[in-house]
């Protein structure tokens, strides 16, 4: 019964909830949990006592949630109970079905005891340990479902691809310093002396007779050369940096997906 705030405490008022499948179930605070994918019943009664939610990123998974102390919000669902004790619940595939110690173990997460039964309806095992797990009377089976009305639901699952980023690799730029010899030819000068001889003419007679006549002496002549002279000073070359750039590709994935079929047995009037 969409649009009312009637809380359902009772298997009674339990029977609306056969229009949630298909609504938003949401924790205790009003967060967001998944999509309720289908009810499940409890005993023989059929009345909807866990609500089996697709969970998840792409709502792949599911998990199963007490719906008993449930209570519509609007067009969304509300149980009280925290979203990371839904998400953290045991992992089941019901096949159709739950069996008795795969609800003991929802129950005992959830903190919640078994439902009261009548004596008659308890296995033997439950008597003797002085609890009352649900039973349908064919064989260890808990929960039956998913719960419906007359019609049959006919579920299958949906893939829904999406990308999620991650991180593929780093790239860094990291500067060191490296020694290079360099070999260079460099042109130098130097001075070198030689002796010259000159016969005495009359052009320089005058200076070849200005000094004493026999003497001693001496004449120095300074020689000078050129050398290698290296002077390194520091000069920027370029800037480097990093850029990214997005390419893309395409992949193909594969994926199996499960689907229900109905068909119908006996003899039908068309």
């Amino acid at each position: 019964m969409r649009g009312t705030d009637q809380s359902f405490g009772s298997d009674t008022g339990m029977t609306a909830a056969y229009g949630w499948e298909g609504r938003e179930l949401v924790d205790k605070d009003g967060e967001r949990v998944g999509v309720v994918a289908a009810l499940y019943g409890h005993g023989e009664s059929q009345i909807p006592a866990w609500a089996a939610v697709r969970t998840g990123l792409f709502g792949m998974r599911e998990t199963f949630v007490p719906i008993t102390s449930a209570q519509p919000s609007g067009d969304r669902v509300r149980v009280p109970f925290a979203k990371e004790q839904i998400t953290d619940a045991p992992r089941i595939d019901p096949d159709g079905e739950l069996t008795l110690e795969q609800e003991a173990a929802l129950y005992s997460h959830y903190g919640i005891d078994y439902p009261s039964m009548r004596p008659e309806d308890a296995p033997p095992a439950a008597e003797a340990a002085g609890t009352a797990p649900a039973t349908t009377g064919h064989g260890e089976q808990g929960a039956r479902g998913p719960a419906s009305d007359e019609a049959m639901t006919r579920s299958e699952e949906e893939m829904h691809v999406g990308t999620a980023r991650r991180e593929r690799g780093r790239v860094r730029l990291r500067k060191y310093v490296v020694t290079e010899e360099i070999r260079q030819r460099v042109p130098v000068e130097r001075e070198e002396a030689r002796i010259e001889r000159e016969p005495i003419t009359e052009e320089n007679v005058d200076a070849a007779m200005a000094g004493p006549e026999i003497s001693t002496g001496e004449h120095e002549v300074v020689l000078e050369e050129e050398v290698p002279v290296v002077e390194k000073r520091v000069v920027p070359k370029e800037r480097v940096r990093l850029e990214k750039e997005t390419r893309t590709d395409e992949e193909e994935i594969s994926e199996q997906v499960r689907k229900e079929q109905i068909e119908a047995e006996g003899k039908l009037d068309r």
